[in-house]
């Protein structure tokens, strides 16, 4: 059964085959390209790109490729906003103090972060507090606790405003309501199955009921950022406009990334700008934590790569292995020695958060190539005490081997705390609710969750959880689907086109890297493996001028492929193979090896 224990450590991991890769080609718009380029002065390329995206005008184009501040839709437009922004402002008049109830990932340490400092930035002399509470992944979970409710209120706390939680808070907003506390509840998490909502004075989230709020996938930090942009605008309109709002959507950025929703829409422009202002990093914690991560952003072009890959990561490993309040700390302190403290700190734990993982991870792999797997549609996938730090990233690593939704959970004292992750047809938060009565708590969004349930009920949960995914997914091949945007010739990348390219950043969910496809390249050279799992290929294009012979033209252009050394060897590639090429263009920034590259998504023989 897949929920038994991992093999010995001191077995060495089976071979694990991926499953095989499927080609997904864009249909052509040859003629819509034609004209959008024309009347947007665009690249054909890119109006391709474009169209793909839904953006078919040259006034959506402009848009879309220059993102600015008047494209942000107005926060009051979101259902419970104007009451969230009354009730604040009540309480800084009277000289309240206020209780931010966070979250320990980037999301919610960074909303937290957001909301104090607004806040705290109208609050001048009136005597009004804001104080933050971020649990502890392992000691309290996710989610609001009833106790730090009571204490809350004990201490004289008359308001309390959540950030990236509590849309399924029922028992505890009732218990708020108790005590005689004000509660708003800010969260982007899908509501309950039948849409029910906790009681509270306000609720901010574009996915409840009766919200007409034109973005629906705001991250946790957007929203906070959206309460902060009410309350600042009220008082200095022209100074939220040119100054405020452009400083704090730095944090906005991260969220937005770290979180990957769907970079499309307004959030497409929040991280925009905000990856804009992060080359002007002013905060001493945030010039820290890029000294931490080796980023200097005044000479390099920041991407979202960087966002979600190089500071995401450090952020998330003080709520993955430590303590995330200290994250908090970390972008409000004003003491250049704390900073660089806390920032190092942050450096120490995401080196053994990727220790940890990694260790994690070799026991998966050797679960993976168990034969009892191969015709379950939804891997269950539960371990020792493993760390629960890291079972969200386990459960997105087995997602990207083996193409199928998985759970990954640690057991733990007679409790099973999980972390899922899925693929894009099967809506997983769907899955958990269909037997919802065997949690203890559950949440999350459609391909995305988190739970704890007793540990004995674990068979009962797989059972029906196999049994959800077998009906939903009948009939659909388990296939990694590689999607290609438009084909392009190898001599057509160009410095030039690369530039153009950049200006469909921020890349990620929802506005994916362009994948490209070269048909018929011979390769010039013998394949180059490197650490005998990566490739390099010499490949020169073809032009057939009949079917009885083809010349070679350009010269040789220089491809690397990572982890393709097995396909590569399945192929049977040797110099003089002819293959069609899916790729991505990248740029190294290295200062003597840097400029443009090709880096291989997919190789079959032409």
């Amino acid at each position: 059964m897949s929920t038994g224990q991992c093999p010995s450590p001191t077995q060495s991991p089976a071979a694990f085959t991926p499953p095989p890769q499927r080609w997904q080609l864009a249909p052509s718009r040859t003629e819509q390209a034609t004209a959008l380029g024309a009347a947007a002065h665009l690249p054909h390329i890119v109006a391709e790109l474009l169209l793909a995206r839904g953006i078919d005008s040259a006034e959506a184009a402009h848009a879309f490729l220059n993102p600015d501040i008047a494209q942000l839709h107005d926060p009051f437009q979101m259902l419970g906003m104007a009451v969230a922004v009354d009730r604040i402002e009540k309480a800084i008049a009277g000289g309240e103090t206020i209780l931010l109830y966070g979250d320990y990932d980037v999301d919610g340490t960074t909303a937290v972060v957001l909301l104090k400092t607004a806040i705290e930035m109208l609050a001048g002399t009136s005597g009004a507090k804001v104080r933050f509470h971020v649990p502890h992944r392992i000691n309290e979970g996710y989610g609001m606790q009833s106790t730090v409710l009571e204490r809350a209120s004990a201490e004289g706390v008359a308001l309390i405003i959540s950030v990236d939680t509590g849309m399924r808070a029922f028992a505890e907003a009732r218990r708020a309501r108790e005590l005689g506390l004000d509660l708003i509840i800010t969260d982007h998490h899908l509501p309950d199955a039948d849409d029910a909502v906790p009681e509270a004075l306000a609720i901010l989230n574009p996915n409840q009921p009766g919200c007409t709020y034109p973005e629906k996938s705001l991250c946790g930090a957007a929203i906070a950022f959206k309460i902060a942009h009410a309350l600042l605008d009220r008082h200095d309109p022209a100074r939220t406009k040119e100054k405020t709002v452009p400083s704090f959507l730095k944090m906005v950025a991260l969220a937005t990334v770290a979180d990957a929703v769907p970079l499309k829409g307004e959030n497409r422009v929040l991280a925009a700008l905000g990856i804009r202002e992060l080359h002007r990093p002013a905060g001493l914690g945030l010039r820290a934590l890029f000294k931490a991560a080796g980023l200097d952003p005044a000479s390099k072009q920041l991407t979202a790569f960087d966002l979600g890959f190089r500071l995401g990561p450090r952020i998330n490993a003080a709520g993955r292995m430590d303590i995330a309040a200290e994250v908090v700390e970390l972008f409000t302190t004003r003491d250049a020695a704390r900073a660089h403290e806390l920032a190092e700190k942050l450096e120490r734990l995401n080196t053994e958060r990727r220790e940890t993982e990694a260790e994690a991870l070799r026991q998966l792999e050797m679960r993976l190539a168990d034969d009892d797997l191969i015709e379950k549609r939804i891997l269950v996938l539960a371990g020792d005490r493993w760390h629960r730090g890291v079972i969200g990233i386990l459960a997105s690593r087995v997602v990207d081997r083996t193409s199928k939704p998985a759970l990954v959970i640690s057991v733990e004292d007679g409790v099973a705390y999980g972390s899922g992750r899925s693929i894009d047809s099967f809506p997983l938060l769907e899955a958990i609710e269909s037997c919802a009565e065997l949690y203890t708590r559950f949440g999350g969004h459609a391909f995305a969750v988190g739970f704890a349930l007793p540990a004995d009920r674990l068979p009962e949960m797989e059972r029906r959880i196999c049994a959800f995914a077998s009906q939903k997914l009948a009939g659909k091949p388990v296939e990694q689907i590689l999607h290609i945007h438009a084909e392009l010739p190898l001599d057509r990348v160009t410095p030039a086109l690369s530039g153009w390219l950049r200006k469909l950043e921020p890349l990620g969910h929802g506005n994916p890297e362009p994948v490209f496809l070269a048909r018929s390249l011979r390769l010039v050279g013998p394949v180059r493996v490197m650490k005998e799992k990566h490739i390099r290929l010499e490949l020169a294009p073809l032009t057939t001028h009949n079917s009885a012979a083809s010349t070679l033209r350009t010269a040789p252009v220089s491809a690397v492929g990572w982890n393709l050394a097995h396909r590569a060897q399945l192929l049977g590639l040797q110099q003089g193979s002819i293959i069609d090429l899916a790729y991505r263009i990248r740029e190294n920034d290295h200062p003597q090896y840097g400029g443009l590259q090709i880096e291989i998504a997919g190789i079959e023989l032409a």
